[in-house]
């Protein structure tokens, strides 16, 4: 695929995975070596609340032939819930970008001393030196980090018991944080030339009018995107999405949200292509690809 070729529904892109730099298990170089691996066309690394791994990111890709789109996840709290909105195609230098991701990052150390005080309450001891261990940028220490030391101390089977017994709202572990505001993140990807969209609708378990009045007000802020296909949707998921999509003029995007190699369902590049009838997101980003050498 080069500068002319078009972008299509059938393009094997994967806009959503996670590395080291955040709180995935793998290096960025590596992530990008597993992509095109598996076949994917068009790739983008997206850590939580940090751009750090972009430069790396970019240069292992276009090194492989394979084209990159830049993105990140934010961490934003609307209606009493977290809301994960990725950001993509944006200048990874851009200042105030860089600024409000700092910002939003700030606090977690915080918390996370906070979440290791509940667990010891329980009689889990030493959870947040522990979690430390699984962490490469202590600045984004979070509960997947405390989930697989737990896993490994032998407190739970897996990372999905962690979360269940521990980690979610009312368990000795979970403690809030106060993330960046919808209309700040959306700002911020859009004044930095990307475009922003709204991850995994399904996980939220909103009901129908805080639903609505997520979308309409990311669309407000300047909201362009949707993810329809995605390692935590089912296929009713995806349908849903992709109605959802086309009621609301927004862009389809798809990415695997992939982690681990050992934890992840999905693996990069193995997704449902998005439906026919919607508007691919990369193909509004397509000037904004970086392209490999020729």
């Amino acid at each position: 695929m080069n500068a002319n070729t078009p972008l299509s529904n059938a393009t094997n892109a994967d806009l959503h995975c996670h590395s080291k730099v955040s709180d995935g298990t793998l290096e960025p170089e590596a992530l990008a070596a597993r992509a095109k691996a598996n076949g994917v066309e068009l790739w983008a690394l997206t850590d939580h609340d940090e751009i750090g791994g972009q430069q790396r990111a970019l240069d292992a890709a276009l090194a492989l032939g394979l084209p990159y789109l830049t993105g990140c996840e934010v961490s934003v709290s609307f209606a009493g819930k977290v809301v994960h909105i990725v950001g993509l195609g944006f200048d990874h230098r851009d200042p105030a970008l860089v600024a409000g991701l700092r910002a939003t990052r700030g606090g977690r150390e915080q918390r996370a001393r906070e979440m290791a005080a509940g667990l010891a309450q329980v009689g889990i001891r030493g959870a947040y030196e522990g979690a430390l261990q699984y962490v490469a940028n202590p600045e984004l220490i979070s509960r997947t980090h405390f989930a697989r030391f737990l896993v490994e101390a032998g407190h739970c089977s897996d990372v999905s018991e962690v979360f269940r017994r521990y980690l979610t709202e009312g368990k000795p572990g979970y403690v809030e944080h106060r993330w960046a505001g919808l209309g700040e993140a959306v700002g911020w990807i859009t004044a930095a030339g990307g475009q922003a969209v709204i991850a995994h609708p399904a996980r939220y378990s909103f009901t129908p009018t805080e639903e609505y009045a997520l979308i309409t007000e990311f669309i407000a802020h300047g909201g362009r995107g949707i993810e329809v296909v995605t390692g935590s949707h089912s296929a009713a998921d995806a349908l849903k999405y992709a109605e959802t999509a086309l009621e609301f003029d927004l862009l389809a995007s798809r990415g695997s949200d992939f982690h681990s190699p050992e934890e992840s369902h999905t693996d990069l590049g193995q997704l449902d292509l998005l439906p026919g009838r919607l508007t691919p997101i990369w193909q509004a980003l397509q000037a904004r690809v970086h392209q490999p050498a020729h």
